[in-house]
C-alpha cells in the first residue's frame, strides 16, 4: 500500500507536520488503516539524517505511535473484531471455520507475531486486532508490543539515517518492501506446509 501514496507526497506532509505526521501515520497503520507507516518512519529518519528533523524525537514518537496503534487495533480486535472478520470473510467465501483455525493459530504463535510481525508486510497491520480476537491477555501482547515496537522503529530510523546519506530514499523504501513482501512470503509458504502437514496427520489412516 505504500505505493498507492506517492513518497514525495509523505515527505511534503512530513516536512510540514514533522514529528506529528510520523506518530499519527505509525499510529493509523498499526490500528490497522492501511497507511504507509513503514514509508513516514523511513522518510524521519531520512529527514532526521538531513538535520531537518532531530532523530531522538523521530525514534520516540515512531515507537509510541507503533505502541498506541497496536493497542488500538487490540481493542477493536477484542471488543468487536471477530463479527466483523466473520462478516468479511462471508464477503470472500471463507468459512466461519477456517477463520476460526486462523484465529487459533495466531493464538498459539501469538508472542511471535506480535514481536515480529511489524517487520512482515500486512501481518502489521493486523497484528493487533488478530491478537484481540484470539483474546491475548493485554500485558502480555503489551510487552511483546513495545518491544517489537522500539526494535522495529530503531532498525527503520537507523536505517535511513545512516544510509539516507548514501542511498537516495527512494531505493531504501523499496528496499524496505521488497523484505517485508518476502517476509510475508516466507509467512505464507510456513503456513500453508504446516496446514498442509497437520491435514496428513487427521486425515483417515487407511486412506
Amino acid at each position: 500500500m505504500d505505493e498507492l501514496i506517492p513518497l514525495e507526497l509523505v515527505q511534503n506532509i512530513a516536512r510540514e507536520y514533522g514529528y506529528w505526521a510520523i506518530f499519527l501515520g505509525v499510529l493509523l497503520e498499526n490500528m490497522g488503516i492501511p497507511l504507509p507507516g513503514e514509508t513516514v518512519t523511513l522518510v524521519g529518519g531520512f529527514l532526521a539524517g538531513s538535520h531537518e528533523l532531530n532523530v531522538w524525537y523521530v525514534l520516540s514518537v515512531a515507537i509510541a505511535g507503533a505502541i498506541l496503534g497496536d493497542s488500538g487495533g487490540y481493542a477493536v480486535g477484542y471488543y468487536g473484531g471477530w463479527p466483523l472478520l466473520v462478516k468479511l470473510g462471508k464477503l470472500l467465501n471463507i468459512s466461519e471455520t477456517k477463520l476460526e483455525s486462523v484465529r487459533d493459530r495466531f493464538s498459539k504463535n501469538a508472542d511471535t507475531a506480535v514481536l515480529l510481525g511489524r517487520f512482515v508486510a500486512l501481518l502489521r497491520i493486523f497484528a493487533g486486532p488478530l491478537a484481540g480476537i484470539s483474546r491475548m491477555p493485554y500485558p502480555r501482547f503489551l510487552l511483546c508490543n513495545a518491544i517489537g515496537a522500539a526494535t522495529w522503529a530503531s532498525v527503520m530510523v537507523s536505517l535511513s539515517y545512516f544510509l539516507g546519506r548514501l542511498v537516495p530514499l527512494s531505493i531504501l523504501v523499496k528496499w524496505a518492501a521488497q523484505v517485508t513482501a518476502i517476509a510475508l512470503a516466507g509467512v505464507v509458504i510456513w503456513v500453508t506446509f504446516t496446514w498442509w502437514k497437520e491435514s496428513r496427520h487427521t486425515s483417515p489412516q487407511n486412506s
